[in-house]
């Protein structure tokens, strides 16, 4: 019983022995993080999860939540993130050993010839005919492949790292989404609020134009006042298409992020609103604090380790295998009888690969190139997204100063665009005066407009540049699928 004992655990001990390097994940030296950002101070990082609601606008928190629960691209990723779930499960059950199971039955009959003749004592010759014959078999089958040198181990290895990636992908996508729809929603209300402007400058222009005619019919100046009040007011009507145009895209862009026809936001938008303001600042951390937060590094780091662990398979191939089968059968004529004789059989077997060309050694070469281009992607994964950071940092800051100036500029021509109207009524100025005004005050009324909307866009991508939108405490998981939806 101890041999039995012995030879049942050798290929348990024999499985422990690993070939290929173990991971280590990189310290932040390693990857050339430093301490701090260059363009703000170190602060306490904020939580990131549903930074749309720090906007303070319900028709944006909507959509933001909507587009991450009906999303068709962040469909695709949960389909591939339970695909991944699915190998990992394939290859962890290779750990155990395969069985299956057979039964059969046969009936043979004599469709001619095959009888007897027996001769009685008496004399008398009686003939049988030949009658059929049961035949009942049951069977039973063991196949167990050991992974004497880790490689099944390796393969699990790399499937669950593998498997964490596509979960961290799944949140990359997430966040993508999420700040794409509040990008479009950012821009639907920058062109509302550019078409408002148009139009208030339309109605003025009109005034405008009718008093250049009364002035012309009273003989006060020339048919030019008129000719360039009229082509003023041309120009202005002229740019109302073009931001009608970008708003429908705009529009039409969210509903499809939010897996609708492109028109199925349109009543929901159609009432004119301001453009979202958030905060002023936000709590950034320091590089350290976005590594953990950013789904995209943490699934480059993922397929690092899994491109590692992929090493060590393909030099396993390079050591014996060892398989081990069995099997157990019986034969009867009938039911009642079929456990009378059982016979079975156990096999173990190892191959060892003498001759391929150096097709293995090959292959152990392509694993560690991914290694080493997995890693150079890691790295520049890490790299780019501390540039996301701070190119968000430096467009938020640049865009809250331009929209200080825009304010004091709108103040300004507004101021002077009255003047200029008041003084042309009572003929103290020409019409190009008032014409100049009236073209800086629309210039600066969309210039505060656009330095509001390019401040709010700067925060989106802050906060997607930093990781937000999803909780970073968990690894995402595949959803349990249900057949019975399909």
């Amino acid at each position: 019983m101890s041999r039995v004992r012995a030879f049942l655990l050798m290929p348990v001990l024999l499985a422990g022995c690993s070939v290929g390097p173990d991971y280590r994940p990189k310290a932040a030296a390693e990857l050339g993080v430093p301490d701090a950002y260059s363009v703000t101070p170190a602060t306490s990082p904020e939580d990131l999860t549903r930074w749309w609601q720090r906007f303070d606008d319900p028709v944006l928190g909507q959509l933001v939540e909507q587009a991450a629960a009906t999303n068709l691209d962040i469909a695709q990723s949960v389909a591939r993130l339970r695909q991944a779930r699915e190998s990992l499960i394939q290859n962890r059950a290779s750990l155990l050993p395969t069985l299956s199971g057979s039964g059969g039955y046969q009936r043979n009959e004599n469709l001619r010839g095959g009888g007897r003749s027996f001769t009685l004592p008496d004399g008398t010759v009686v003939d049988t005919g030949g009658g059929g014959t049961n035949s009942f078999t049951l069977g039973a089958s063991a196949s167990y492949q050991v992974g004497v040198f880790g490689e099944i181990r390796r393969t699990i290895e790399a499937s669950r790292a593998e498997y964490a990636a596509s979960g961290y992908d799944y949140a990359t996508v997430l966040i993508s989404i999420e700040s794409e729809v509040a990008r479009n929603y950012v821009l639907a209300r920058l062109y509302q609020q550019q078409l408002a402007n148009a139009r208030a400058s339309l109605t003025i222009q009109d005034d405008n134009l009718e008093i250049a005619g009364f002035r012309v019919q009273a003989g006060l100046v020339s048919s030019l006042d008129q000719e360039q009040a009229r082509a003023q007011r041309a120009q202005t009507a002229a740019t109302i298409p073009s931001l009608d145009q970008q708003y429908a895209a705009a529009v039409a862009r969210i509903g499809v992020l939010t897996g609708q026809a492109p028109g199925a936001l349109r009543p929901l938008l159609a009432p004119v609103k301001p453009i979202p303001v958030g905060p002023k600042a936000v709590g950034v951390g320091i590089p350290g604090d976005t590594l953990r937060q950013r789904p995209d590094i943490r699934s480059a780091e993922r397929a690092l380790a899994a491109a590692t662990a992929r090493i060590g398979v393909a030099k396993a191939q390079l050591y014996p295998a060892l398989a081990i089968t069995g099997n157990i059968n019986t034969n009867a004529t009938s039911i009642g009888n079929i456990g009378d004789a059982i016979t079975g059989g156990l096999f173990a077997g190892l191959t060892q690969a003498i001759f391929n060309g150096g097709r293995l050694r090959s292959q152990v070469r392509t694993s560690e190139a991914a290694a080493d281009g997995a890693l150079a992607f890691y790295k520049s994964t890490v790299l780019t997204a501390l540039e996301d950071v701070e190119n968000a940092v430096v467009a938020l800051q640049t865009a809250q100063e331009r929209e200080r100036q825009f304010a004091i500029a709108l103040d300004a021509a507004n101021t002077s665009a009255i003047l200029s109207r008041s003084q042309y009524r009572t003929g103290l100025t020409d019409f190009t005066t008032l014409n100049q005004q009236e073209v800086a005050l629309l210039s600066a009324r969309n210039g505060a407009t656009q330095a509001r909307a390019d401040a709010a866009t700067a925060l989106v991508a802050l906060y997607a540049a930093l990781g937000g939108g999803w909780d970073a405490t968990v690894i995402p998981q595949a959803p349990i699928s249900n057949p019975e939806a399909r």
